[in-house]
């Protein structure tokens, strides 16, 4: 590529280059396939490059959600498994509560221990 191609996509935020001590750019493997995918978007299918930043932003949040996505699955598969080991400790863990099968409608009067 033209090196005033390279600084053209640098200023508009397509690849952020890393850069040597005297300003000069060092493109990583990434970048150099993110420069042939711009490339290849603006010259063989004709999208200008808003329309190439805006199909690059966009691949990056897909990214990054199905990042989250995966993590977030891992965290519940975790959460039903520490659900599961609970139960088979006991059907109910806390030994104050009692299961009922019908909702109650009956008045439960509450006194307080006396204190001697």
């Amino acid at each position: 590529m033209h090196p005033q191609t390279l600084r053209q996509y640098d200023r508009l935020g397509l690849v952020q280059p890393e850069r040597t001590p005297g300003g000069g750019r060092r493109y990583s493997i990434r970048d150099v396939a993110l420069l042939r995918e711009i490339q290849r978007l603006s010259q063989d299918e004709g999208i200008n490059l808003a329309g190439v930043k805006r199909i690059i932003e966009l691949e990056r949040a897909t990214a990054d959600l199905q990042d989250r996505l995966a993590t977030m699955e891992h965290e519940l598969a975790a959460a039903y498994q520490r659900i599961a080991e609970l139960e088979s400790i006991s059907a109910f863990p806390r030994r104050d509560l009692l299961p009922t099968s019908r909702p109650s409608t009956d008045v439960v009067l509450y006194r307080t221990a006396r204190r001697r």
